[in-house]
C-alpha cells in the first residue's frame, strides 16, 4: 500500500495526450501557408480560359519551406496571372458551384500547351499547389509515407476550405509522379498517376486506353455518356539530308588574293560551321473526336498524319554550335589574361635584337641632343637607326621562325596604311592625309554611326578600328599570341618611321585627341598631332631659309634686279631679323632643345603693320602677330584698333596625362604656397596669350586684354560726367581686383613676344617619344584590353548588319539592349572580365539565332524565289519558329509550309533504308511532288516518337444518381515511357 500511495510514482505514470505530434504540426503548418496565400474559402466566379492563354499568359509561383519532423519540404503555389477579372453577370456565387480546377478539366481551349508545367499539360488546370521533397532529401517511395502525405493534404484542404488542387510529388524526381486532391462543396477530385518504362501491348492504341477509362469511371448508365477524344502524334525529323547547312567555312588562303591591301581583314567572320538546328518536331493533332468517328486498334488505324486537321511545328536547336564570330571574340578575349611580354612571346633571340635596336635608338637620341654635332645630322637620325636595326633583325630571323607569314604581314600593313602603296613624298602624303582625315563624306544617319561614343572605342573608319580587326583575325587565323605580338611590333616600327619622316598617320582625324575614344586611339592621335606640329616647323624653316635667301639678294635698294622702296626694304630686313635663331646652332638642334621657340606656320603670311608711332619712338615698338581687328574695339589708352593676336594652340592631352596632371595638382594641397604653385602651373597658356596680345597691340593695358579674353570680367556701366553727358565707364570685375590676383601678376611678368618666338607650350618631340615608348612597352594582353572596345564595336555592327538582312525582331531588340550594357561595361578603365565574358556569350547567342534563321530559310526554300504569296507566308512562318515555342502550320499538310515539311519527311524516309553511300547517289525527288503525286502512306512518315491521347467525359460517380462530374485521362505513349494521368471526380454528398 505504501507503494501505491507514493506520489512520485503516480506523477510518473501520467501521459499528456494534448501534446501535438509531428504530423499534426505539419498539417497545421500547411493550413497556415494556405491561409497566408489567401487560398481558403470558395473560389471566385469561373472564367473560361481563352484559346492559347496558357502559352501566351504569365505564369507565376511562390514558395516556402515546411518541415515534417526533420524532413524538409517545399510547398509551391503555381498560378496563371489574370490580367483582369471578367464579369460573368453573376453578382452572387452559387453556393454549390464546382471548383474552377474541376471545370478546367473539361475545357478544350488549351489542350497540349507547348510550354507549361507538366501538371498543366496533363490536367489543364490554371492554379495548383505542390508539396515536394526539399533539396538533397530522399524521395517519398514507400506506400505508407505517400498515404500519410495524402491524408495530410486531405485534412488541410477540408479544414481550410481551400478549393485549389494540391499535389504531392512521390517516387524519384525524374519520374515526375504526382498524387493529389481537389475538394469542393460535396465533390472531390482525385488525381492519380501510372508511370511505366514500357507500353503494355494491349494499351498501345486508342481502343485499349478507352477500355481503361471506362473501367475507371465505372459508369453503369446506358447508353454511356459521350467521351471526347483529342489526339496528338509527334514526329521527329533529324536527318536534313540534301537540305544541309549552307554555311561554308571561309577559305583563308584567298585572303591575300584580289585587291591589294587584303580587304578581307576588314570583315569579321560570321555564321555557324555546323547545322544550328538539330531536329524538327511535327505535331499532328485531331482536337475533337468521339468514340465512333475514328478507329485505332492493334490491327488498323485511321490516324493518318496527312489527314490531321491541325499541324504545328517546333524546332530544336543544336547545343552550342560552333559559330565563327563567337569563336573569334572568345579567342581574342582570352589574350587579356596572358601575362607574357612581347620579348617573352617572340623569344630570346628576337629580344636581344630588340635590345640592340633600342640601344641604337637611344644613342641616336643622345647624339641628337648634344650641343655640337661633329657628324652630319642626317646620318644620326632615328629613322636610319630604326631601319638598320629592323634590317638586322630580319637578316638574322629565319623565315620559318617568323610568327606571321611575310605575305600576310605585308597585306595587313597595306590594309592599315594604304597610303604606303604610293611613293611616300611629303606632298603625296599631305594630299592623301587630307583626303583621309578631313572632308569625310556625310555618313548615313544611322543610330550606329556614333556607336563608338557609347562604347568608348574608335570610329569605324579609323586606324585603331582597323588594327583591332586585324589583331583579332591574326590571333584566330594566323598564329595566335605570337602573331599578334609580331604584328604589334611591326606596327610600332611603322609609326616610328612615319614620325621620323614626317608622314601623317593615315586614318586619324586631325586635331587634339578625342577623349571620347579609347586610350590607344588618343595616343595615335597625339602622335599625329606631334607630326603635324613638326611639319609646321619644317615649313616655317623653309620659309625662313627662303627669306634669308631673298635678303642676301637685296643689295643697294635692289631686289631681284628691281629697285625696292625704302619702307619695303626696311620691312623685309626687320621681318627676317625677327626670325633669326641662336647663332652657332643648326636648325634641328635648335628645334629639339629645351629653350626652343615655336615657329607658327599660320603667322608666316601675316602682314606686319608697323605701329603709327614707330617713328616717334625711334622704332622701339612694332605690332607683330596680328590676325584681325576685334569687334571694332579700340585700345583704352589710344585710338588704335584692338587686334586679335596669333596665339599658340594649347597643348593636346590624352586622358591618362590629364589624370596624371590632376593628381599632381591635387597633391599640392590647399596651403597658400601650394595654391600659388598650382595657379602658376595652370597659367602657362595664359602667359603665352598675354605675350602674344602685347606683341599685337603695342601700348595695351590689362583691361584691353580682359575685354578680349574674358569679357565678363570687364564691367561697363553708364555714368554722367561733369558736363552732364552720359558716357560708358568700364572697370575690371571684383575678382580681378583681389590682391595677388594671378592675372595681374602674370600680366606684369609677360614680355612683348609674338607666338612664333615664344617657348613652345607643346614639345612635340618629347611627347612623340613618350607616345612611342608607351606603345613599344605594351604587352599583347595590354594591347588586347585597349582594342577590346573596338572589337566589340565591330561585332555589334556585324550583328546589326546580319540581322537587318534576316529581320529578326527579338535579335534587333537584344542588340539595342546589349549596346546599352556594353557602354556601362567598357567605360570604366578597369574592366570587369567576368561581365565582359557574359556579354560576349550574349553576342554569341544572337549570332546563333541569326544562323538558325538562315538555316530555316534554306530548308523552306525562301531564298529560291518561290511564288510571292507563298514566300511571304513562309517568311512569316520561319520568323514565328524563331520567336515562338510552337507554330501552327496554316493549311496543315496541304499548305505551303506543310508541303515542304512533308517533302522533308519523305526524303528522310526514302534514305532510311539505304546506306550513306547508296543514299548519296539517289536523285532528289521532284520538288513539287506533293501536289502531283501521292507517295505511299508507309513511306511518308516514320513511327511517331510520341503519342498523346486525351479522354474527357462528364459522368455521375460513384452511383448512377450522383451528380454528373468531369472525368479526365491523359495518356502519354513513347518508346520508353507509358504514363496515365487521371483526374476522377466523385459526389461526396451521400458517400
Amino acid at each position: 500500500m505504501a507503494a501505491d500511495s507514493d506520489p512520485e510514482s503516480e506523477v510518473f505514470e501520467i501521459t499528456d495526450f494534448t501534446t501535438a505530434s509531428d504530423w499534426e504540426r505539419f498539417v497545421s503548418r500547411v493550413e497556415e501557408v494556405l491561409n497566408d496565400w489567401k487560398l481558403i474559402g470558395n473560389s471566385s466566379g469561373y472564367v473560361t480560359p481563352e484559346k492559347g492563354e496558357y502559352t501566351s499568359g504569365t505564369w507565376e509561383e511562390k514558395s516556402q519551406d515546411i518541415h515534417f519532423a526533420d524532413f524538409k519540404f517545399y510547398i509551391t503555389h503555381y498560378f496563371l496571372k489574370q490580367e483582369c477579372e471578367k464579369d460573368n453577370g453573376k453578382d452572387k456565387l452559387e453556393e454549390d458551384a464546382y471548383p474552377s480546377a474541376m471545370q478546367d478539366l473539361l475545357c478544350m481551349n488549351n489542350d497540349f500547351p507547348p510550354r507549361a508545367h507538366c501538371l498543366v499539360r496533363w490536367y489543364g488546370i490554371r492554379e495548383f499547389v505542390v508539396i515536394s521533397p526539399g533539396t538533397n532529401c530522399e524521395a517519398i517511395v514507400s506506400e505508407s509515407k505517400c498515404n500519410l502525405l495524402l491524408s495530410s493534404v486531405s485534412i488541410s484542404l477540408a479544414n481550410s476550405g481551400c478549393q485549389v488542387p494540391m499535389f504531392v510529388q512521390i517516387q524519384q524526381k525524374w519520374r515526375r509522379v504526382y498524387a493529389g486532391e481537389c475538394q469542393g462543396p460535396g465533390v472531390r477530385t482525385d488525381f492519380e498517376m501510372v508511370h511505366l518504362r514500357k507500353v503494355p501491348s494491349q494499351y498501345n492504341h486508342l481502343s485499349g486506353l478507352l477500355d481503361i477509362f471506362k473501367s475507371k469511371i465505372g459508369c453503369t448508365l446506358s447508353p454511356l455518356p459521350p467521351i471526347n477524344i483529342a489526339i496528338r502524334f509527334t514526329y521527329i525529323l533529324q536527318d536534313w539530308q540534301q537540305y544541309s547547312w549552307p554555311q561554308q567555312p571561309p577559305d583563308f588562303d584567298t585572303l591575300l588574293g584580289g585587291e591589294v591591301g587584303g580587304v578581307e581583314f576588314g570583315n569579321l567572320p560570321f555564321g555557324a560551321c555546323e547545322e544550328p538546328i538539330s531536329e524538327l518536331h511535327l505535331a499532328t493533332t485531331w482536337p475533337h473526336l468521339t468514340e465512333g468517328i475514328v478507329v485505332d486498334n492493334d490491327v488498323y488505324s485511321d490516324l493518318d498524319p496527312l489527314q490531321a486537321p491541325h499541324w504545328s511545328v517546333r524546332v530544336r536547336a543544336a547545343e552550342n554550335p560552333q559559330c565563327l564570330l563567337g569563336d573569334v571574340l572568345t579567342e581574342f578575349f582570352r589574350l587579356c589574361c596572358r601575362k607574357e611580354s612581347t620579348e617573352e612571346v617572340l623569344g630570346r633571340g628576337l629580344a636581344e635584337e630588340d635590345v640592340k635596336e633600342n640601344s641604337d635608338i637611344s644613342s641616336a637620341l643622345s647624339k641628337l641632343t648634344e650641343p655640337a654635332a661633329t657628324v652630319p645630322i642626317s646620318k644620326l637620325s632615328v629613322s636610319n637607326m630604326v631601319h638598320s636595326a629592323r634590317k638586322h633583325i630580319r637578316r638574322h630571323r629565319r623565315v620559318d621562325e617568323s610568327p606571321l607569314n611575310p605575305d600576310v604581314l605585308s597585306s595587313i600593313l597595306l590594309y592599315l596604311f594604304p597610303d604606303a602603296a604610293v611613293e611616300k613624298s611629303s606632298e603625296n602624303s599631305k594630299s592623301k592625309t587630307a583626303q583621309s582625315n578631313s572632308g569625310k563624306p556625310e555618313q548615313n544617319k544611322n543610330s550606329y554611326d556614333n556607336l563608338f561614343l557609347q562604347l568608348k572605342s574608335a570610329p569605324s573608319d579609323s586606324l585603331t578600328y582597323r588594327l583591332a580587326l586585324c589583331a583579332c583575325l591574326v590571333n584566330y587565323n594566323h598564329g595566335g599570341l605570337r602573331a599578334v605580338a609580331h604584328l604589334w611590333q611591326e606596327f610600332v616600327l611603322e609609326l616610328r618611321y612615319r614620325w621620323e619622316n614626317n608622314y601623317l598617320i593615315y586614318g586619324l582625324a586631325g586635331g587634339a585627341p578625342d577623349l571620347r575614344c579609347c586610350l590607344l586611339h588618343q595616343k595615335l592621335q597625339m602622335l599625329n598631332c606631334c607630326i603635324e606640329r613638326k611639319r609646321a616647323r619644317d615649313e616655317a624653316r623653309k620659309v625662313l631659309e627662303g627669306s634669308k635667301e631673298r635678303e642676301r639678294k637685296v643689295s643697294g635698294g635692289y631686289q631681284n634686279g628691281r629697285p625696292v622702296p625704302e619702307s619695303a626694304a626696311s620691312s623685309i630686313t626687320a621681318s627676317t631679323s625677327t626670325k633669326e635663331v641662336s647663332q652657332g646652332k643648326s636648325w634641328d638642334s635648335w628645334s629639339d632643345s629645351e629653350d626652343e621657340f615655336f615657329e607658327c606656320l599660320s603667322d608666316q603670311g601675316e602682314t606686319e603693320t608697323p605701329h603709327p608711332d614707330v617713328e616717334k619712338h625711334g622704332g622701339k615698338s612694332k605690332a607683330e602677330g596680328r590676325l584681325h581687328p576685334y569687334n571694332n574695339m579700340t585700345l583704352l589708352n589710344s585710338t588704335e584698333p584692338l587686334y586679335v593676336p596669333v596665339t599658340q594652340e594649347p597643348a593636346p592631352m590624352t586622358e591618362d596625362l590629364l589624370e596624371e596632371q590632376s593628381e599632381v595638382l591635387a597633391k599640392l594641397g590647399t596651403s597658400a604656397e601650394g595654391t600659388h604653385l598650382r595657379a602658376r602651373m595652370q597659367s602657362a597658356c595664359l602667359l603665352s596669350d598675354m605675350e602674344s596680345f602685347k606683341a599685337a597691340n603695342p601700348g595695351c593695358v590689362l583691361e584691353d586684354f580682359v575685354r578680349w579674353y574674358s569679357p565678363r570680367d570687364y564691367v561697363e556701366e553708364e555714368v554722367i560726367d561733369e558736363k552732364g553727358n552720359t558716357v560708358v565707364k568700364g572697370e575690371l570685375s571684383a575678382r580681378m581686383k583681389i590682391p595677388g590676383n594671378m592675372w595681374v601678376e602674370t600680366w606684369e611678368t609677360a614680355r612683348v613676344t609674338p607666338a612664333r618666338r615664344q617657348r613652345r607650350l607643346f614639345d612635340d618631340t618629347k611627347e612623340a617619344e613618350k607616345v612611342l615608348h608607351y606603345l613599344a612597352v605594351q604587352k599583347p594582353a595590354d594591347l588586347t584590353c585597349h582594342l577590346l572596345p573596338c572589337v566589340l564595336h565591330a561585332a555589334i555592327l556585324k550583328l546589326n548588319k546580319e540581322e537587318s538582312a534576316e529581320d529578326i525582331p527579338s535579335v534587333k531588340k537584344n542588340i539595342q539592349q546589349s549596346t546599352c550594357q556594353a557602354s556601362k561595361l567598357l567605360h570604366p578603365l578597369n574592366h570587369d572580365y567576368k561581365k565582359l565574358e557574359d556579354f560576349i556569350n550574349q553576342l554569341m547567342a544572337m549570332e546563333t539565332v541569326i544562323t538558325r534563321a538562315r538555316s530555316l530559310k534554306a530548308k523552306f526554300a525562301i531564298c529560291e524565289g518561290a511564288k510571292g504569296e507563298d514566300t511571304e507566308e513562309l517568311e512569316t512562318f520561319v520568323s514565328s519558329l524563331l520567336e515562338e515555342p510552337e507554330v501552327v502550320v496554316i493549311g496543315a499538310g496541304q499548305g505551303p509550309a506543310g508541303s515542304i515539311i512533308h517533302r522533308l519527311f519523305v526524303n528522310a524516309q526514302r534514305l532510311a533504308d539505304f546506306t550513306s553511300d547508296e543514299a548519296a547517289h539517289l536523285a532528289p525527288l521532284d520538288e513539287d511532288f506533293g501536289l502531283d503525286r501521292k507517295p505511299t502512306k508507309t513511306s511518308d512518315f516514320p513511327s511517331p516518337a510520341g503519342r498523346e491521347i486525351l479522354l474527357r467525359s462528364c459522368v455521375p460517380r460513384p452511383a448512377p444518381y450522383s451528380k454528373a462530374l468531369p472525368q479526365r485521362l491523359f495518356c502519354v505513349l513513347m518508346n520508353e515511357e507509358f504514363r496515365l494521368a487521371g483526374a476522377f471526380s466523385s459526389d461526396t454528398s451521400f458517400f
